[in-house]
């Protein structure tokens, strides 16, 4: 959840910038009545938020979840850590990621742009609630993420679905304008343009979100799977999976805004970037049997 999160507040905040740069140069206006030009520009302002946001996770995390690189291991717990991650790495046949440490919950996550220069973090919460075994599956876990190569594809789906909303939202708006201005010989587009683009961006984000959250899940059961092949069975997974569910449960109380959307259950399940830990238990089940 935490990269996911770092992930599309970076994209959100990229894409915002660029639409606002762009709008004040006149390329969106120029590009309203062109849909070959109107294209270039949705994948140009898709893909920038997709791609600066991927190039710009790992920093991004440093920076904003305190975390503290073991470059040189201070006693037994961070050499550990470092020697599973190594391990995994090694037999995941990718490049030693960077490993840290942060303050908070029960929870790890990884994160980088390339497979040979990532970043694997596990919170203290982590260490100090499960066993070392169950530790070691999550950080498998995190590794076979960056092995799948999991933030470069969550990257061009975004993209694809930035590129979906901007151009989409333009070309109605272009219809909604040209049928209230009908018979205005006023070049350029009206307010209708400017409101229809804006309510579609929202609605198509949301609808674009879906589609993300989809592809997240399933990246989330191949991580499993991914975390049991290099343990070599799936029962440390599976445990780590029941822990880290309970942990949460009495750990922390849920967000209002998610318990809103709890309270809707179909809905937030559309949104939820992680499936149920019970679906996730019950696939590697499966798998073990």
């Amino acid at each position: 959840m935490t990269r996911i999160l770092l992930f599309v507040l970076t994209n959100v905040a990229v894409m915002v910038v660029v639409g606002i740069v762009t709008s004040l140069l006149g390329v969106g206006r120029a590009t309203g009545a062109n849909t070959a030009q109107l294209m270039i520009f949705s994948l140009v302002v898709g893909f920038t938020g997709a791609i600066i946001s991927l190039l710009m996770s790992k920093s991004m995390a440093k920076m904003s979840m305190g975390l503290q690189i073991i470059s040189q291991p201070g006693n037994a717990d961070e050499a550990w850590i470092v020697d599973t991650v190594r391990k995994f790495a090694e037999k995941a046949g990718i490049g030693m990621p960077d490993v840290a440490i942060y303050e908070g919950e029960p929870n790890a996550f990884a994160t980088g742009a390339f497979k040979n220069s990532a970043l694997v973090a596990v919170s203290t919460g982590l260490l100090r609630g499960m066993t070392r075994e169950e530790v070691e599956a999550v950080i498998g876990h995190e590794v076979a993420h960056i092995a799948n190569g999991d933030m470069v594809t969550m990257a061009l789906i975004q993209g694809v679905m930035n590129t979906f909303v901007v151009f989409a939202s333009r070309v109605i708006g272009s219809i909604v304008d040209g049928f209230l201005r009908r018979g205005d010989d006023n070049s350029g587009p009206g307010i209708g343009y400017y409101v229809t683009t804006i309510v579609l961006d929202i609605l198509f984000g949301f609808l674009a979100g879906i589609v993300v959250a989809w592809f997240s899940r399933q990246r989330e059961f191949r991580a499993d799977r991914g975390a049991a092949q290099l343990m070599g069975q799936p029962n440390s997974m599976i445990n780590a999976l029941a822990r880290l569910g309970g942990l949460h449960a009495e750990g922390q109380q849920m967000p209002q805004n998610l318990q809103t959307m709890a309270i809707a259950g179909s809905i937030g399940k559309l949104f939820a970037s992680h499936p149920p830990m019970e679906e996730r238990i019950a696939a590697l089940k499966a798998q073990r049997g």
